[in-house]
């Protein structure tokens, strides 16, 4: 078994982040197995260098050990560039040159999960100049490619597939050269994780990012989709909302025993809520 925890150095850990991380380092533990850590750090201009050395530090104090070396995306532009040719390669992505304010103004754009789904403007006029764009995977042609696909989450069982519901997704941003699904699932196949645990808000994502590892022959994970914990508010942790971080609590007093006791505590209560855990937000479950 190989678990892996993928953080983005563009701020502090909190609360969320440790309990995802934990819950992958005891599953690995107690397999015998291997757990990694990768630092998603291909967004240069918003990854900083002292969030990465936060990140080991906070861990560290977490108790969690890793294997070394440490993957980085920054340095896989290769592996990504070639993941993204085989996909030209197939015929199944096109270049996009909408924005994201394009896509919110198009009166045809329907919403999936995530907000606005892309209405296909570009798939339906194509782009002929390929330089300065987004390349997006044409769903449609993908499935027609690979028929039926399916994914297994520890806690939702078999669910079917249904990359459908993302729209034409991007795989490739113009400014970075990949996105997270493209490059989430060569990052998984390349450190051979077995089991990718995170939180539930990615359950939905899982279905792109399966039908990414069916066209390029990558072997499919399981998944251990985990509650989220929220703050007083009742929303969900999150760095650009300010979530208290593991370093002020540290510097605050916390010790990692009783913040490990408190997480623990946290995810039990949503394990009994009335909700399946996690709840899927869409998919079709399939009988065992």
């Amino acid at each position: 078994m190989v678990t892996r925890f993928a953080p983005s150095p563009t701020g502090r850990l909190h609360r969320g982040h440790a309990l995802s991380a934990l819950t992958g380092w005891r599953l690995a533990q107690a397999q015998g197995g291997r757990f990694c850590v990768r630092i998603e750090d291909i967004d240069i201009a918003r990854c900083r260098p002292e969030h990465e050395a936060a990140i080991f530090a906070d861990l560290a104090w977490l108790g969690i050990g890793w294997e070394t070396p440490v993957m980085r995306q920054s340095e896989r532009g290769p592996a990504y560039a070639a993941a993204l040719a085989t996909l030209q390669a197939l015929g199944v992505v096109y270049p996009c040159r909408c924005s994201r304010a394009d896509i919110a103004a198009a009166a045809t754009a329907p919403h999936g999960p995530a907000g606005p789904v892309y209405p296909g403007t570009c798939r339906r006029t194509p782009v002929t100049e390929a330089a300065g764009v987004a390349w997006r995977i044409d769903v449609a042609a993908a499935l027609a490619r690979t028929g039926p696909l399916d994914w297994h989450d520890a806690a939702a069982g078999p669910v079917a597939a249904d990359p459908a519901i993302l729209g034409d997704f991007v795989v490739a941003r113009r400014d970075l050269g990949v996105a997270y699904a493209l490059a989430v699932v060569v990052d998984d196949a390349a450190q051979g994780v077995t089991d990718v645990v995170r939180g539930a808000d990615l359950f939905d994502a899982t279905h792109g990012q399966r039908l990414l590892q069916a066209l390029l022959g990558l072997p499919v994970p399981r998944y251990h989709h985990h509650p989220l914990l929220v703050g007083a508010d009742g929303k969900r942790l999150a760095k650009r909302d300010g979530a208290e971080t593991l370093a002020s609590l540290r510097a605050g007093g916390m010790t990692a025993a009783r913040l490990i006791a408190e997480i623990d505590a946290e995810a039990l209560r949503h394990r009994g809520a009335d909700l399946p855990w996690p709840r899927p937000h869409t998919g079709t479950m399939l009988a065992p």
